[in-house]
């Protein structure tokens, strides 16, 4: 590496304006998509989502209708990518779109509840599938103990990202190897059963007791397209992004559908080995599966799954803190978080906040309920920042473009989120739908004071001056070409 990569030598002054690297190739973009993706979700979500449809049948229709959602909306976020080259994902399409106010509702909800929130969910899963093999025969661990385990996995990724860019995305790369191999694996042990004639009897009446209830199949849908959740990571990440407007279409057309195939295999892998009591009690889906067939070495399961969920963590802190950072930068978070680190130019205070916030997360989560309450979240989100690509396909079409998603596209994505969002209000509504209106409504008390009427006092200066000193950071400048 060229030493003037690795920033200011010792004893110079940093400079007043840094950039990140741009060191995500095509390569490390792919992983970060399908690295974020397999993680959690499809260890844990497929019982959730069989019991909202009802039927193995209509499972595997939401399995294969999330991926498709999930490209549909990654095509359409790919065209808001080219058209608006920064990091920062859905806040800075939103901010450039329809102004400040929507935008800073954005990352205030995101920084503070959402991203934070799926680290959480995530770490929980690790410690649960790293502590598996050290409970044989019991029904649960000590919750304490979990939780330990969750923040050790929280704060070693925190270390990781804040030491190197390249190191996280090597991480990444190794990571997403692993779990797609236990995906194989699990796909694999699937088609032997079936060869072996041992097929449990869960898929005999494929469509029988198939709920039509919108609430339940909207339910299913939030349990279904959490496992696709990071199919937009890399539109957090622009200006980290090498030959950015084509490697970004390039790495969703790879990653989403080679993503969807592997998990409607491994669904069918479970609904083949096991039975639908089996399916609906186990609490680690994967665990049981590998008990049933792979005897002696059932552990690799949990190994494999402890891999996946680490990387699907790094992905989700990776792409995460980059909104953090784009709406300090913005001024719409302190400006202590828009900073990066002086030697190894990573955005090192974004990252710790992360941390810090999921860190809290995790003393009262349980997964599915944050599963729920930040699927509604992200479809509202997902909705506001695909009205933004409709309001410019329609109102700026002279904008220059070198990739452009079919106007059809966007409108189907729109629907959908409509939809998600809607339904579940309507046909079951729940206590976390009112702590979301809650927490927005907290966000415009923040935003008038804070932002519009500028009461900042000058303690939050000196603090900001004795955090640069303490964490070794600067400002920076972006990244775009």
């Amino acid at each position: 590496m060229r030493e003037e990569e690795e920033g200011p030598r010792a004893g110079e002054a940093a400079p007043s304006g840094l950039r990140l690297r741009r060191e995500l190739g095509l390569a490390s973009s792919v992983s970060l998509i399908a690295g974020c993706m397999i993680g959690a979700g499809i260890f844990m979500n497929p019982q959730l989502v069989l019991s909202h449809v009802g039927s193995p049948g209509g499972s595997l229709l939401v399995w294969a209708a999330c991926g498709l959602l999930a490209t549909l909306g990654a095509l359409s976020y790919a065209e808001l990518g080219t058209l608006i080259r920064e990091s920062g994902g859905d806040y800075v399409y939103i901010l450039r779109t329809f102004g400040p106010l929507p935008a800073f509702l954005v990352s205030y909800v995101s920084t503070l509840l959402v991203r934070p929130a799926g680290i959480a969910a995530v770490a929980l899963t690790f410690a649960e599938y790293v502590l598996a093999p050290f409970r044989p025969g019991c029904a649960s661990l000590p919750a304490l103990l979990v939780r330990c385990v969750a923040a050790a996995c929280i704060l070693v990724l925190a270390l990781v990202n804040c030491r190197s860019v390249r190191l996280a995305a090597a991480l990444m790369n190794v990571c997403t190897a692993a779990k797609v191999l236990a995906l194989l694996v699990i796909v694999g042990g699937g088609l032997w059963a079936l060869a072996r004639g041992q097929a449990a009897p869960t898929l005999r009446g494929a469509f029988a007791g198939t709920g039509p209830q919108p609430g339940s199949v909207s339910m299913a849908f939030y349990q279904g397209l959490w496992s696709f959740t990071g199919w937009n990571n890399l539109n957090f990440v622009m200006e980290e992004l090498k030959n950015a407007e084509k490697n970004l279409v390039r790495a969703i057309v790879i990653s989403i559908p080679l993503v969807t195939g592997l998990y409607i295999l491994v669904n069918l892998s479970y609904m083949v080995v096991l039975s639908p009591s089996d399916i609906g009690s186990s609490g680690i889906l994967a665990v049981t599966w590998g008990n049933q067939i792979l005897g002696d070495w059932a552990w690799l399961v949990p190994v494999s799954v402890a891999l996946s969920t680490f990387g699907s963590a790094n992905g989700g802190f990776f792409s995460g803190s980059r909104m953090c950072y784009a709406a300090a930068r913005e001024g719409h978070m302190p400006g202590i978080l828009s900073m990066a680190h002086v030697r190894h130019l990573t955005p090192s205070p974004a990252l710790t906040f992360t941390s810090a916030v999921a860190l809290i997360m995790i003393i009262p989560a349980n997964f599915s309920s944050i599963v729920n309450f930040c699927s509604f979240i992200i479809w509202m989100i997902h909705g506001t920042t695909i009205s933004c690509l409709l309001y410019l396909k329609i109102k700026k079409k002279d904008l220059p473009r070198s990739y452009k998603v079919p106007i059809i596209i966007p409108v189907i994505v729109l629907l959908a989120a409509i939809y998600l969002v809607l339904a579940p209000i309507i046909d079951q509504p729940q206590m976390e739908f009112l702590y979301v209106f809650l927490f927005v409504l907290s966000g415009f008390v923040v935003y008038f004071t804070v932002i519009y009427f500028q009461f900042q006092p000058r303690l939050l200066q000196g603090i900001t001056v004795q955090l640069q000193l303490l964490l070794e950071v600067a400002p920076t400048m972006k990244n775009v070409d």
